[in-house]
C-alpha cells in the first residue's frame, strides 16, 4: 500500500462503491504477499472496517427495497416492504 490512510474515521462516511473498491485493493495487496507483517496487520484492520461499512450500507439498501404488489387483474396496485428471510 503506497499511502497511509487515517484509521477508520473516514470509512464511516464512505459511499459503498469507494469502500468496496478500496477493500478489493487491500485484498489484492494481501494476496500478493508483498507487504510486511506489520503492514499486513494494518491492512487487515482497515479491510475489516471497510467490510463492516459495506455490510451496513447493503443492509440499509435492502431495508429500502420494496416489491411491487400485483392486483387481481395483473396490474401493479402498489408497493409493499420486501420480505427479508
Amino acid at each position: 500500500m503506497t499511502s497511509e490512510k487515517p484509521a477508520a474515521a473516514d470509512v464511516a462516511a464512505m459511499p459503498f462503491e469507494k469502500a468496496m473498491a478500496e477493500l478489493e485493493s487491500i485484498v489484492g495487496d494481501l494476496e500478493k504477499g508483498a507487504v510486511t507483517l506489520d503492514d499486513s496487520v494494518k491492512l487487515y484492520a482497515r479491510g475489516k472496517a471497510l467490510q463492516e461499512r459495506c455490510e451496513k450500507l447493503l443492509a440499509e439498501a435492502e431495508a429500502r427495497v420494496e416489491k411491487i404488489t400485483i392486483g387481481e387483474n395483473g396490474a401493479a396496485k402498489g408497493v409493499a416492504p420486501l420480505d427479508v428471510e
